[in-house]
């Protein structure tokens, strides 16, 4: 926080005339006077509450981001007022960069060829091994017995001006090189409103638009993976969202991309372009839609949303092992829940769960038996399907984490002109986790899964165990992650 404020001091200096800068340094001083005072009195609440977090402190805490509100209102109002001169430098937004590197080791009961065979019927095929998106090869995090170099992940983000801000992930892996995001958000538009633009993680259900550095397990849940793939809903495209004025928290959301999902989504011409099997889909072809809201009882959070997205789906999986292609629309809702209750400032139990169901229509081709084309197998072709996760974690101090977690793909409908294919549900999957951090910048977590939703090719469930032991290491500055 001192930090903050400090560079909020520094940067004030360089942005105005010499007659706007001294009525600043005047309200500013006398702001920091306030702010100073304010922090006094939280520690000295901190010092009082080790048991249980103060109601009075998480008050002098909101008084003060609202302190800094005014001041940051108060450097774009000034600014504005200055229009273009000369006293403006952007010398003085310094970006933020830092590294995060995650390896890990694994133990599982089957062979790594063997594991790459293995498929969620009538969902996904190759969970847990390689695959192809565009021209980039990805394995899975945790891919491999033994040891793993999941990915290194480096991060910039810094203010453009008072209007703007920019952030850019940029991943790094054995398999390539990849932008995982990169985007401009808005700062000054008022009432409320946020505006974003470039590629970003979609803000659909919760944990969507969580980098895997804070996960709270080493693996995504198994209807996340198996509906919209490991990166999820990572679009090139424009969000605009609203949070309403009100005691509570409530914001409204929307997003259009270009859709090019792996599992769900997609846009591009399926086949030869002369002669094509389906046709691209002009245009931003995935809007996305969803309102979130929270209210506080004491020292329990509730936080929950509902989400909605729809769109063209162009899936050529031709190179597959198990060659396919699906031209239709797909739609997928969400419905999300989190419970949490700190018992003080480290100490907290958090309940979270997320439902997600899917409903995909349009043509299936399949690999002519006697050639090696993709054919028209199925022209009405329909996959009705849902599942959830549900987790607790309970955060014992600030080094020590223990967790559960439960997957299942209940609903698993896979018609072909109107006959139900009647592929296996009651998809299960259980993990737990032991977690230490050395600090924030380290995290190791021991973690277990038994995994009964995968089969091989004669249609056999395969019950896979797996014991991964990961390691998280940070450095740099590294913007705070959402609730």
């Amino acid at each position: 926080m001192k930090k903050l404020i400090s560079l909020s001091l520094i940067a004030s200096s360089f942005l105005f005339a010499d007659t706007d800068l001294e009525q600043l340094k005047a309200q500013v001083d006398n702001q920091q006077l306030m702010i100073e005072k304010l922090l006094q009195k939280i520690e000295k609440l901190e010092n009082k509450t080790i048991t249980k977090k103060s109601n009075t402190a998480l008050n002098i805490e909101n008084i003060i981001s609202r302190q800094e509100k005014i001041q940051q209102d108060n450097i774009s109002r000034k600014v504005s007022q200055v229009g273009n001169s000369s006293s403006f430098s952007q010398n003085a937004f310094i970006p933020n960069i830092s590294l995060v590197v995650d390896t890990s080791y694994v133990n599982r009961n089957k062979r790594d060829d063997e594991i790459a065979h293995l498929e969620v019927p009538g969902v996904v095929h190759g969970l847990l091994g390689a695959h192809t998106d565009g021209d980039i090869t990805h394995s899975t995090y945790n891919a491999n017995n033994g040891f793993n170099f999941n990915y290194a992940e480096l991060a910039l983000s810094s203010s453009v001006d008072p209007y703007f801000t920019m952030d850019s992930i940029f991943h790094l892996s054995p398999q390539g090189f990849e932008i995982e995001e990169a985007f401009v958000t808005s700062t000054a538009l008022g009432y409320g409103v946020r505006a974003k633009a470039g590629k970003f993680l979609s803000n659909f259900g919760y944990l969507n638009e969580k980098h895997h550095h804070a996960w709270d397990f080493n693996d995504m849940p198994l209807v996340y993976e198996g509906f919209l793939g490991l990166h999820g809903i990572n679009e090139v495209g424009m969000q605009a969202q609203w949070t309403a004025p009100t005691n509570t928290y409530l914001m409204f959301g929307t997003e259009v991309f270009q859709g090019t999902n792996e599992q769900m989504f997609g846009k591009d011409t399926i086949g030869d372009a002369e002669d094509p099997i389906a046709k691209a889909s002009d245009g931003p072809s995935l809007f996305v839609a969803y309102v979130k809201s929270s209210v506080d009882i004491g020292d329990t959070t509730i936080f929950g949303g509902i989400s909605y997205a729809n769109g063209s789906s162009r899936l050529d999986h031709s190179g597959d092992e198990e060659p396919y292609a699906f031209s239709g629309d797909s739609e997928l809702y969400g419905a999300d829940l989190l419970v949490k209750h700190y018992f003080d400032s480290y100490s907290y139990l958090s309940w979270q769960s997320e439902l997600l169901m899917r409903n995909m229509d349009g043509e299936q081709y399949n690999l002519d038996p006697n050639d090696t084309t993709l054919v028209l197998s199925s022209p009405n072709f329909r996959k009705k399907q849902a599942g959830l996760y549900t987790q607790l974690i309970y955060s014992i101090n600030q080094s020590w984490k223990v967790g559960a977690r439960y997957d299942t793909i209940y609903k698993n409908d896979v018609l072909e002109d109107g006959i139900n294919l009647n592929e296996p549900s009651s998809l299960d999957k259980y993990s737990a986790m032991l977690e230490y951090q050395t600090s924030e910048f380290a995290r190791f977590r021991l973690q277990y899964n038994h995994n009964g939703a995968l089969f091989n090719e004669d249609g056999l469930r395969q019950n896979v165990n797996t014991i991964m032991l990961q390691a998280n290491i940070a450095i740099g500055a590294h913007g705070a992650h959402s609730f």
